[in-house]
């Protein structure tokens, strides 16, 4: 059995989920072994089931204990645990997100098992040999992990999230796990909504990018512009943001957000790996840079060698008279 560790928001999958759930279906496929989704949760996961459903999974578990309502990655790890020795699962996997790496680091040190973070390809035989990204995604590791069940979680955008042709409708099961108190010291207690309004990094079709080359707080003005007239959002790197010309909610990068729109302009940027790593998901690139000698050129999709002060003005204006004629 391969087990999928759900994550969800507002009585949804999340978009990380989702892409998961689309890597283990073909793992379900070449290695020969069900996929079971796990849900740990309350009344706030009744809508999981038809989407689901859509993604091929055909039996649903669902862990049932009141105080689960509420995130406890102990907690979680240990629901995991159960249902893992009980069920006999061959692989255990979860999205490659902060939290399905957590409960995952929980459940190795539970289990007493390896569990292999950020993984692009695995393969099951007699043993379980993975392709891991690792040195924030600049390069390759080839491993086979030992012990009756691997776990697993998967790269973040390796896979395109897909539904299947002719959705299932899943058969569940309520699983009761021992739990105690203790299991509970770390825990959500509060959550803060966001208040961001409109585009977000995550959510926008375009994201408009500027790292040191920008210059100062003032010049991301250009920045601004551009993204007004395309519908986009502004992000920036590391270096902006401890240099305090923007706040940390809109870096782009290992420590920041990960993004994958259709389109990233990335602005007085050299493209450093950790920055690359934020924006390895989009589909196409766009790099503005007058040194031609800029590491971030060899991935990009196009390249514009010039003063993005120049460029982008330039590109805002000819948009403007596009939108006028």
């Amino acid at each position: 059995m391969i087990l999928g560790l759900i994550e969800y928001e507002n009585n949804a999958l999340t978009e990380a989920t989702q892409q998961m759930l689309t890597f283990a279906r073909d793992l379900s496929e070449s290695s020969g072994l069900e996929l079971t989704a796990l849900i740990v949760g309350g009344e706030e996961t009744a809508g999981l089931t038809e989407e689901l459903g859509k993604y091929g999974t055909a039996k649903i578990l669902r862990a049932t204990d009141d105080r689960l309502k509420d995130y406890a990655p102990v907690a979680w790890a240990k629901v995991v645990a159960q249902i893992m020795a009980d069920r006999s699962a061959k692989i255990v996997l979860a999205a490659g997100t902060d939290r399905g790496n957590e409960v995952m680091g929980h459940l190795g040190a539970i289990s007493k098992l390896p569990m292999a973070a950020n993984c692009s390809a695995v393969s099951v035989g007699d043993s379980t040999r993975v392709t891991r990204l690792r040195w924030g995604s600049s390069l390759l590791e080839e491993a086979v992990l030992q012990g009756d069940t691997s776990l697993l979680t998967v790269a973040l955008h390796v896979v395109e999230a897909k539904e299947v042709a002719d959705p299932v409708s899943p058969q569940e099961e309520t699983f009761s796990p021992d739990l105690s108190d203790t299991d509970f010291l770390v825990r959500v207690v509060r959550k803060e909504r966001d208040e961001t309004e409109g585009i977000t990094l995550k959510t926008a079709p375009v994201v408009v990018g500027g790292g040191r080359g920008v210059g100062s707080p003032e010049a991301y003005a250009v920045l601004e512009e551009l993204a007004g007239e395309i519908g986009a959002a502004v992000g920036c790197t590391r270096v902006a943001t401890n240099n305090g010309w923007r706040p940390h909610s809109d870096q782009v990068g290992l420590t920041g957000t990960r993004i994958s729109p259709t389109l990233y302009i990335a602005c007085g940027i050299s493209g450093a790996i950790q920055h690359l790593v934020g924006c390895k998901g989009a589909k196409n690139v766009l790099v503005i840079n007058k040194d031609p000698e800029a590491a971030f050129f060899s991935k990009a999709d196009y390249g514009v060698l010039g003063d993005l002060h120049e460029v982008l003005p330039a590109i805002t204006e000819e948009l403007r008279k596009v939108k006028a004629s």
